[in-house]
C-alpha cells in the first residue's frame, strides 16, 4: 500500500502539469523481516542489511501509477520481486561496501547490477527489471495498453 500510494502522489504531481499525456510515477521498497526497510543512512547499517540478507530471502516492491490525463484514466499496480540471496562472507560485503561510493541510492542496499554485488543474488522470482532498476518493463508496457496508449 506505501509504494502504490507514494507512486500516486508523484504522478498526480506531475498531471496537474500536464493535459495530453500519459504520466507514470513509481516508487520501490524492500521489504525484510515483516518491516519496510528505508535506504540505509549508513555503510555501517548496511553492512548490517547486508550480513541480514546473507543466506535469506527478502522482496523488492515497486509501486506503479498511472494517469492518462487526456481521458482522465488511472490505473495503479504493485509489482512484488521475491530476491533470495547466497551465503556473503563479511569480506565480500565490506569489498562491496569499499568500492561502491553511493552504497544508499538503492532502497534494496545494494546494486544488483554492479560487479562487485551483483553475485549476491542466487534466484528471483518475480519481474527481472524491477529487481534491476525498479522499472519493471513488462507490467508498464501491460498498463500502457490498460490506459489507451497505442504502443
Amino acid at each position: 500500500e506505501l509504494v502504490k500510494q507514494l507512486s500516486k502522489l508523484k504522478a498526480e504531481a506531475v498531471a496537474k502539469n500536464h493535459s495530453d499525456a500519459i504520466v507514470i510515477g513509481m516508487d520501490s521498497v524492500t521489504y525484510f523481516n515483516g518491516q519496510i526497510l528505508e535506504k540505509p543512512k549508513s555503510k555501517e547499517e548496511d553492512f548490517q542489511r547486508l550480513k541480514a540478507f546473507s543466506g535469506n530471502n527478502h522482496q523488492f516492491y515497486t509501486g506503479i501509477h498511472m494517469i492518462n490525463t487526456s481521458s482522465g484514466k488511472t490505473l495503479s499496480k504493485v509489482v512484488k520481486t521475491d530476491v533470495f540471496m547466497r551465503e556473503l562472507s563479511e569480506e565480500e560485503i565490506n569489498k562491496y561496501l569499499d568500492e561502491d561510493v553511493n552504497f544508499n541510492t538503492y532502497a534494496l542496499g545494494y546494486d544488483p547490477v554492479k560487479h562487485c554485488s551483483a553475485s549476491f543474488v542466487k534466484e528471483i522470482k518475480g519481474s527481472y527489471y524491477n529487481l534491476l532498476g525498479g522499472i519493471p518493463l513488462e507490467m508498464i508496457v501491460e498498463m500502457l495498453k490498460e490506459i489507451d496508449y497505442k504502443l
